[in-house]
């Protein structure tokens, strides 16, 4: 049996053990996943261990930043962005990944949603934003407006990230009167239990001709119904779990997981909400 596992501090409601186990049913893999909750102080001594015990592991909040310094490499995507949520442990070596990146990716082409010179707009500026910012920015996005409480904080934070296209930046009161092609929400609002709330109107998400939510739930938060009753593009992000999820597996098991178990894997978990 192949052991993995999620690292975090409080994981009670992840759906990441269910996505995996159907990985490994659709992979004819035995293999286990766990949720391995660690507090803080004993990371160091639980990372020394995991690469013993485990094939890899999944990373989540507080640690993806706090991992890095006792990992032996990092990909190029994981080093810019600032954040590992895979680690692969081979031969005692750790490599982190941010397989986030990936599974972005994943959710615009099943969508059919471009970004290669396109007016982006990005709501929030935090640890789900960076991957999204890399990634479109690694894909030619022609122009990438940041929306944040503090448009300030925001810039100095994602200072240091690798980008080749420059970001701009804006509070939501200014960016009441803007308009574009894509608009991503990286912001909690609007997920369970506060599902009555939206980061912005209706009148600003119908200024955009698509919208994405990298939240899953609820399937479809008030942001997503504003685009679908405004006749918008819209996507949550539950493809992107699924799609990092299986990205993931590709970097441990040195596979390929074909996209239909991706998108058969969605569909059963969307299905159960």
């Amino acid at each position: 049996m192949v052991k993995f596992g999620l690292l975090g501090e409080k994981l009670g409601h992840s759906l990441s053990p269910k996505i995996h186990n159907l990985l490994f049913r659709e992979l004819n893999i035995d293999g286990n996943y766990s949720l391995l909750e660690v507090e803080r102080e004993k990371l160091p001594f639980f990372l020394a261990q995991a690469k013993e015990d485990l094939y890899g592991m999944n990373v989540t909040i507080p640690y993806k930043t706090a991992v890095i310094p006792y990992l032996n490499s990092l990909t190029k995507e994981a080093a810019s962005i600032g954040a590992v949520n895979t680690i692969s442990f081979q031969n005692g070596v750790t490599k982190g990944y941010n397989t986030d990146y990936y599974g972005f990716g994943f959710l615009l082409n099943y969508n059919g949603i471009e970004v290669k010179n396109k007016k982006i707009a990005v709501l929030g500026a935090g640890g789900a934003a960076r991957a999204v910012l890399q990634y479109l920015s690694d894909n030619d996005a022609g122009n990438i407006l940041v929306v944040s409480r503090n448009p300030e904080q925001a810039e100095a934070d994602l200072r240091e990230m690798q980008l080749t296209v420059p970001l701009q930046f804006c509070d939501y009161a200014a960016f009441a009167s803007q308009s574009g092609d894509v608009l991503i929400n990286c912001t909690p609002v609007g997920m369970f239990p506060n599902i009555e709330a939206s980061p912005v109107s209706r009148e600003v998400v119908a200024n955009f001709v698509a919208a994405i939510d990298l939240i899953y739930n609820p399937v479809e938060t008030v942001f997503l119904r504003y685009a679908r009753e405004e006749g918008k593009k819209a996507a949550n992000g539950l493809l992107m779990l699924v799609a990092q999820a299986a990205a993931a597996e590709e970097i441990w098991l040195q596979c390929k997981i074909e996209d239909k178990i991706i998108v058969k894997i969605a569909d059963t978990i969307s299905g159960e909400q």
